[in-house]
């Protein structure tokens, strides 16, 4: 029994000697569990990539435009279903400093790419290029940068069919023969100047010689200013028959001030504007018909486009192809632009068809 009982005692020591080598042995497989709570940490950082990658502002001339408003809605149609981030910032008058001054807060920033309405194309030419140069993408949509300071522009329709369409619409009020005058945005606005010298040549051709032009006049796309350069140049000259207006706050504003006047039926207003702004105007008479894109498709493909480039599906190059959600595919012309498509002429008999 004292044998056994020895045994028993020697057996335990065993046994009490290789627990404590086993804690020894298992020490080290526990130091490296910590590696796995650092990657979990990490994991967060990982799944930014889901959000698409991109984050990209519009900005427009100014803020409270509906036009501008309207193509914010498209350009955030395109970011649900690109998966990005686009946010809307502007100045609330269309000034072009403080358009530069944003624009400099933004490439600080280093936001992945801008989509810009321009307020002057030459002045905003050396803040484009430092966006570019810092690796932001450019594109400019409504009212081009000059080159040099976009990597691509987004024409809404081509500058001679525009002009074309409010020259042929103020013959069409006037009866062919009378006095037209034009009330436009600012007087740098690029594309305002554009189409207003492309309607200057237009009023040359044969068949609008009984148009006289008799004033342009600037409104800087602010409500009350518009109104009252209207309401002066009907005051100017008493027998103007046809305001044009190709902005969408100038010609408004005009339409309100023909009603406020008594003047409706006696000086009619035309231009580019929205649907939703000019029904009023239409069926009161005294806008009976304007012209314009779709700015929620321009601001759509804006955004499209830009993502290409920043994502490096396309270089920007003219000849590049890509494809732009419902709207299809489109290719960047020679002169590095894209054009979105013709504009259409709202009247009363189609303008209860649309909603923007």
């Amino acid at each position: 029994m004292k044998k056994l009982f020895l045994s028993i005692l020697l057996l335990l020591a065993l046994l009490a000697l290789a627990a404590c080598g086993g804690g020894t042995a298992t020490s080290p497989t526990a130091t490296p569990a910590q590696p796995v709570v650092e990657t979990a940490v990490e994991e967060p950082v990982a799944e930014e990539p889901a959000t698409g990658g991109g984050n990209y502002v519009l900005v427009p001339k100014n803020l409270g435009n509906p036009y501008f408003d309207t193509a914010n809605v498209g350009a955030q149609e395109a970011a649900a279903e690109l998966g990005v981030n686009v946010t809307y910032q502007g100045s609330a008058v269309a000034d072009a400093t403080q358009q530069i001054q944003l624009l400099n807060s933004l490439i600080a920033q280093n936001v992945d790419g801008l989509a810009i309405s321009a307020n002057d194309a030459d002045a905003l030419v050396p803040t484009g290029q430092e966006a570019i140069d810092s690796g932001i993408p450019v594109v400019t949509w409504d009212s081009a940068i000059a080159p040099g300071g976009r990597t691509v522009h987004i024409n809404q329709a081509e500058a001679e069919g525009i002009a074309a369409v409010q020259v042929q619409m103020a013959a069409d009020l006037a009866g062919g023969a009378g006095q037209i005058a034009i009330l436009s945005a600012t007087s740098t606005a690029p594309n305002q100047n554009e189409w207003i010298a492309l309607m200057e040549e237009e009023l040359q051709k044969p068949e609008y010689s009984g148009l006289e032009l008799v004033a342009t006049v600037y409104g800087d796309d602010e409500d009350e200013k518009s109104y009252n350069e209207a309401i002066g140049l009907m005051q100017t000259y008493p027998d103007l028959k046809v305001i044009i207006a190709p902005t969408t706050v100038g010609i408004a504003a005009s339409a309100r001030a023909v009603q406020d006047a008594g003047r409706v039926g006696e000086v009619f207003v035309t231009g580019l504007g929205t649907p939703n702004q000019m029904r009023e105007y239409v069926n009161s008479g005294a806008a009976p018909q304007f012209a314009l894109w779709n700015p929620g498709d321009l601001g759509y493909l804006a955004i499209y486009a830009l993502h290409a480039i920043a994502t490096g599906a396309i270089s920007g190059q003219p000849g590049d192809t890509f494809q732009a959600g419902k709207l299809g595919s489109y290719t960047i012309a020679d002169d590095s632009t894209v054009l979105l498509g013709l504009p259409t002429i709202f009247n009363a008999d189609n303008i209860n068809d649309f909603d923007f």
